[in-house]
C-alpha cells in the first residue's frame, strides 16, 4: 500500500488550520498521515491544535522562523519524500479538502497508471464558484489525452499549491519548490518544471473548497497599503518564472504588461501611488540578483 502524507503549511491561522485538520481527518476510504509545517506562528498555534497533536497520523514541525508559503512547502515536501512517503499532498492552511479528495485523487493515479508528474483539484471558493486564484493551466496538448476526460481528468501544465497531489519519485527527479521565493509565483514554477518532463493532471471529482476572505485575483492597484510588500516577491518571481520560459516575445509581453501596471496605478484613485510604483520598479531591480539554486533530495 502507498505511503502517503498531507502537508499543510499554516502561518498565524490557527482557526482556520484547525478546521483544515478536521476535514483532512474526515476522508474516506484513505489512510494517510498529515505533517504541519508551522511557520513560526506566534499566535498560540501549537497550544490550540494540541489535542491534534497526540494523534498517531499527525507530525507536527515548527520552522522557527517564517519562511514564508514557498520555503514551508519546500522543507514539507523535503520531509514527506526523506520520511520515506510515496505522494506528498500539499496545501494551505486555509484549504477544506471534500470528504473523498484524497479517495478521488487515488482513483484518478489508477486510471493514469502512475504516469503523472502532479494531479491538482477542483478548487472552489465558499460560494461554489471556481477559485479565481487556483484555477490551472490547460495543456495547449490536452486533447491528446482527452480519453481520460470521461472521468474528469484533464492534462494541465501548471496549477496551484492549494491541493497538489505529487509522486515521491518526481520530487527526486525535478528537485524541491524554490524555497527563496518566500511567497507567490513557487507553486507556478514548480509545477511548471514537473510538466515539462511528465504529463500532469487536473482531477475534476476530487474537491476542496479555498476559504479565502474574498474571490479575486492578486491586483496590486486595489491592494490594501498592509499587504504591498508581497508584490515585491510576486513581480521579481513573476519576472524569474517569465525568464525560464525564455524568448524574446514572451520577456517583452512581460514589460509590456508591467508598464501596463504603472499606468493603472498612475489612473487609479486613492493614496499610494507613489509606494505601488516603487515596488514595482524595486522587484524590477531585484530581480538581476535573484538567482536562486534548484535544491535536490540526495
Amino acid at each position: 500500500m502507498d505511503k502517503i502524507i498531507a502537508v499543510i503549511v499554516s502561518y498565524n491561522r490557527k482557526k482556520l488550520l484547525k478546521e483544515a485538520l478536521e476535514h483532512l481527518l474526515h476522508q474516506q476510504n484513505v489512510k494517510f498521515d498529515i505533517l504541519i509545517i508551522d511557520n513560526a506562528s506566534t499566535d498560540g498555534t501549537k497550544e490550540y491544535i494540541v489535542d491534534y497533536l497526540q494523534k498517531d497520523n499527525i507530525l507536527y514541525h515548527n520552522t522557527g522562523a517564517n519562511l514564508g508559503g514557498a520555503g514551508g512547502f519546500s522543507l514539507g515536501v523535503k520531509m514527506g519524500v526523506e520520511k520515506g512517503y510515496d505522494y506528498v499532498w500539499i496545501m494551505d492552511d486555509d484549504t477544506m479538502v471534500k470528504e473523498n479528495a484524497l479517495d478521488e485523487l487515488l482513483k484518478a493515479k489508477e486510471i493514469l497508471k502512475e504516469n503523472f508528474g502532479f494531479l491538482c483539484s477542483d478548487v472552489r471558493w465558499i460560494d461554489g464558484s471556481a477559485c479565481a486564484m487556483n484555477v490551472p493551466n490547460i495543456d495547449e496538448n490536452w486533447i491528446q489525452d482527452s480519453a481520460y476526460l470521461e472521468n474528469g481528468i484533464v492534462k494541465v501544465k501548471q496549477c496551484s499549491f492549494v491541493s497538489c497531489f505529487l509522486p515521491s519519485r518526481v520530487v527526486k527527479k525535478v528537485g524541491l519548490p524554490i524555497k527563496e521565493f518566500f511567497i507567490w509565483g513557487d507553486d507556478a514554477e514548480y509545477t511548471k518544471r514537473i510538466s515539462l518532463q511528465y504529463p500532469c493532471y487536473f482531477v475534476a471529482r476530487s474537491k476542496v473548497i479555498h476559504k479565502m476572505l474574498s474571490n479575486t485575483p492578486t491586483d496590486i492597484v486595489a491592494e490594501s497599503s498592509d499587504r504591498l510588500f508581497r508584490y515585491n516577491y510576486a513581480y521579481r518571481n513573476m519576472y524569474y518564472v517569465k525568464k525560464l520560459e525564455g524568448g524574446k516575445l514572451n520577456m517583452l509581453l512581460f514589460y509590456y504588461r508591467t508598464f501596463l501596471e504603472i499606468v493603472r496605478i498612475l489612473k487609479s484613485k486613492g493614496k499610494g501611488k507613489g509606494k505601488k510604483i516603487r515596488i514595482l520598479c524595486k522587484s524590477m531591480h531585484q530581480r538581476k540578483k535573484f538567482h536562486p539554486e534548484i535544491e535536490y533530495i540526495e
